[in-house]
């Protein structure tokens, strides 16, 4: 079966707006770590090849799934996107906000065997704030965080800064993961070098990894569970009932889906639409919509060379968007999975507005597309738009555009390699000639983009910026306004700016929003709602 997107309750959310829905795990009997089920391998299909190893460095979300595999939070967050302590005990919140205590559960143990202790955590945090659009917010209204014992964390805010829960625990990219402090005292800005300890309930097996091929995790037996409570997203006892869990990456879908309905394969993260039909009419397959905030996709610019660094000429493009035709390549033609006029926050989020939704056209006028390219200044410039061929869902998304952008007359270098090379390209800030880029297609969960606190692709920091590193002051202006805001509906004010400047400065182009369904073998259980989390899950 396939469960379709519902009417989700709109409830506050990061102190602005989140969507509240009753997302749970699947019915499993609360058994403990050391319990195991018969069947102690567990096979997954993920989105793509893990690239990038260290998941502060990037926003990948297979980098992110690797990370909670890997490591462990302060915080999670449960069903109702609602920050619940993980690796924390107890908190206490004084001095009106100002000053707030966390103290560490007894027994939490790093892979080698470590105790994890305060300090590791004071230093995770100040290398994930470094990267991350929350925590620089957060560290900017920190006076003092220190570690007075091994078991205490202490922020000292210069003003309360009621995010600062939802900041540790929140799942969009980057995570505040708790890495020993060796590690985390490295260049937040360069991959991770040594071994990676983690904190979390599975290791990482280096050895057995074979890049595009392979990843391997076994169970980490000194993992602590939270002792209360039921599994909920990244929230509560996180019990593994697997040794080992594999990740096989299968580029081909055919191939994938032909695995997960032959058994060879227990777990699909994201099967094409293409064959979404024939895995729904399979009894041994389920499918459901794991994330009802749905995927938001985008076409990014490089705002640092030519073309894309002339605000006009991105502007000219968005005449020649056609998001009905992105939706139906990723996804399919069911109206039910994908959604247009789309603008810069998710669909029926507390943020999202149609202020300035009439810069993208009913129909393209593609003649008019040229003109105003022309009259913006565009000359012939060559456009090198990375594609992940790899990537079913990313690679319908470049096929579109590449199409797009030819169309509208402008010189297109269409370069098709793997995510992984994807992900290691988009860093480089050199011009597109000497291995640079000028767009890419990419996606963000619907949570990632909720409000000015979590979207990383609406920032206008320049050079600390999001890949294509834009310069829009006045997107930052507001930004700070909307955490100033006194409520919400100051918020949605700040916000409705924000698009209509967005749509003026066109940081990217918003290309729709869809409902990836992933698929698994129906003897699964415990197969929790969100993104792809190996504990609690069983067979039956």
């Amino acid at each position: 079966m396939i469960q379709g997107p519902t009417d989700m309750k709109r409830r506050y959310f990061l102190a602005g707006a989140a969507a509240s829905t009753a997302a749970g795990a699947l019915a499993a009997p609360a058994l403990g770590q050391g319990t195991t089920n018969s069947a102690r391998v567990l096979r997954f299909i993920p989105q793509a090849d893990l690239a990038v190893l260290d998941p502060i460095v990037t926003t990948a979300y297979v980098t992110r799934h690797h990370g909670y595999m890997v490591w462990d939070t302060l915080y999670g967050f449960d069903g109702d996107y609602a920050p619940q302590p993980q690796m924390v005990e107890s908190h206490a919140v004084e001095d009106e906000g100002r000053r707030v205590t966390m103290r560490l559960r007894e027994g939490l143990r790093f892979h080698d065997n470590e105790p994890v202790r305060a300090r590791d955590c004071v230093a995770s945090i100040r290398r994930w704030a470094a990267r991350d659009a929350l925590g620089q917010v957060l560290m900017s209204v920190t006076e003092e965080l220190s570690a007075p014992d091994d078991r205490t964390i202490r922020f000292v805010l210069r003003r309360p800064f009621p995010m600062l829960f939802e900041a540790l625990g929140k799942p969009s990219t980057p995570v505040c993961f708790m890495m020993p402090e060796r590690l985390a005292t490295q260049d937040p800005n360069q991959p991770l070098r040594g071994d990676l300890v983690g904190s979390g309930p599975f290791r990482f097996a280096a050895g057995e990894r074979v890049p595009g091929a392979r990843i391997v995790y076994t169970r980490f037996e000194g993992y602590v569970p939270r002792p209360e409570g039921n599994p909920s997203w990244t929230a509560g006892p996180k019990r593994v009932h697997f040794d080992r869990v594999e990740w096989h990456v299968t580029p081909d879908p055919a191939t994938a889906a032909a695995a997960l309905r032959a058994g060879e394969t227990d777990w699909w993260e994201q099967p094409t639409g293409d064959l979404q039909v024939a895995l729904r009419r399979d009894r041994n397959v389920v499918m459901e919509i794991p994330d009802p905030t749905g995927l938001m996709a985008l076409c990014r610019f490089n705002h640092l060379h030519p073309p894309f660094n002339n605000a006009a000429i991105r502007r000219a493009l968005l005449g020649a968007v056609n998001q009905a035709d992105y939706m139906t390549a990723v996804i399919g033609t069911d109206r039910s999975l994908w959604r247009t006029d789309v603008g810069f926050f998710p669909p029926g989020t507390p943020m999202a507005s149609d202020t300035g939704l009439n810069a993208i056209p009913d129909r393209v006028d593609i003649e008019k597309v040229r003109r105003d390219l022309a009259a913006a200044g565009y000359n012939g410039e060559r456009v090198t738009i990375l594609a992940a061929s790899d990537f079913p869902s990313l690679n319908a998304l470049a096929q579109v555009g590449q199409d797009m952008f030819r169309r509208a007359g402008m010189n297109v270098e269409y370069v098709s390699t793997d995510w992984g090379t994807v992900v290691q390209r988009r860093a480089s800030r050199e011009a597109p000639e000497r291995g640079g880029w000028s767009v890419f297609f990419t996606f963000f969960a619907g949570i990632d983009m909720f409000n000015p606190g979590v979207h990383q692709s609406l920032r206008g920091h320049g050079a600390n910026a999001w890949f294509g590193w834009p310069t829009i002051p006045r997107l930052e202006e507001l930004r700070t306004a909307w955490f100033e805001a006194p409520d919400l509906r100051a918020q949605q004010a700040v916000a409705r700016q924000m698009q209509e400047v967005a749509f003026q400065e066109v940081p990217y182009l918003p290309l729709g929003q869809y409902f990836q369904a992933t698929a698994y073998r129906r003897g699964l259980t415990g197969v929790l709602k969100g993104l792809p989390l190996f504990w609690n899950v069983q067979r039956g």
